[in-house]
């Protein structure tokens, strides 16, 4: 066997499939190159905590996101843009404890990659020293390429983010849909095949028109993640908070609520204080002697 022919562990590694099929090991981003070749689709969730990635790890997610929504689902922000570097590390890396099979992608923040390659480079090796994930996630196509292709030679997995981009929601004036009309479609294209050719290994396309979510994922040779995109990207994510149904209030339309934890939460809650006030708890069961 030559050094450049892969062994019969890589050969096994990328004909397994996502689902059962790596149980010893984390996922990588050979397994997902894998999984676009025989046409598997696969999810992603964001995650955290080191309880709730855990569920999800258990699960079998594959690729879990610690996004940098966790300014609005969980810090209290409007938006992504306030959060830092310093809370991005910290939850990465409590999602890396909680769990042992996903991949764990972590988000670059606002203000963390923007000003040039070495500051991504910087930030994002903070991520893989500090916190330990498995890869990045950063947003922009043409604009973000060569920092890209310093994070890929260094050795770093970057995953991609176009269309709408959240952290540019203040130049948007919103969340709005991109991508439509022939200039936008275009553009699209072209940042999706930039990204590509810089290195990363997937591309997230965030509230694109369906049919262009799908034009793109037949031309690229890595793997896209819908959000907003269609059926027919390779993989979808949801915010867990959304997927869940914890987030109060009206959710995007690409959301679909699995389970209303919300509610859940709520009526445990009124029933502990319930037998707090009559009693009821703590009872002999509950109690030290």
């Amino acid at each position: 066997m030559n050094a450049s022919s892969p062994s019969p562990a890589q050969n096994q590694a990328s004909t397994a499939t996502l689902y059962g099929g790596v149980t010893n090991r984390r996922v990588t981003v050979r397994d997902l190159a894998a999984a676009k070749q025989r046409g598997e689709k696969w999810s992603m969730l964001t995650a955290y905590d080191a309880l709730t990635a855990g569920v999800f790890d258990e699960a079998g997610t594959p690729v879990l996101l610690v996004g940098d929504s966790a300014g609005n689902c969980h810090l209290g922000y409007e938006t992504t843009v306030p959060v830092t570097m310093d809370q991005m590390v910290m939850l990465s890396a409590a999602v890396v404890r909680g769990t042992k099979r996903s991949m764990i992608v972590a988000d670059l923040p606002f203000g963390s990659y923007q000003e040039s390659p070495a500051q991504a480079m910087h930030n994002a090796a903070r991520l893989m020293k500090e916190a330990g994930v498995g890869a990045v996630k950063l947003e922009g196509g043409e604009r973000s390429a060569r920092s890209i292709e310093l994070l890929v030679e260094a050795g770093i997995p970057v995953m991609a983010h176009i269309g709408l981009t959240p952290q540019s929601v203040h130049a948007f004036g919103g969340y709005p849909v991109q991508g439509r009309g022939d200039e936008a479609a275009h553009q699209l294209l072209r940042d999706a095949k930039a990204v590509q050719q810089a290195g990363a290994f997937a591309v997230v396309l965030e509230a694109v028109p369906a049919e262009l979510a799908a034009q793109v994922t037949e031309q690229l040779a890595i793997p896209t993640v819908g959000i907003g995109g269609g059926p027919d990207t390779d993989a979808q994510v949801l915010v867990w908070t959304d997927m869940a149904g914890m987030t109060a209030g009206r959710v995007p339309k690409f959301v679909k609520q699995y389970a209303d934890l919300r509610a859940v939460l709520a009526d445990a809650a009124r029933a502990f204080a319930e037998d707090v006030r009559g009693g009821a708890f703590p009872a002999e069961e509950h109690s030290f002697h």
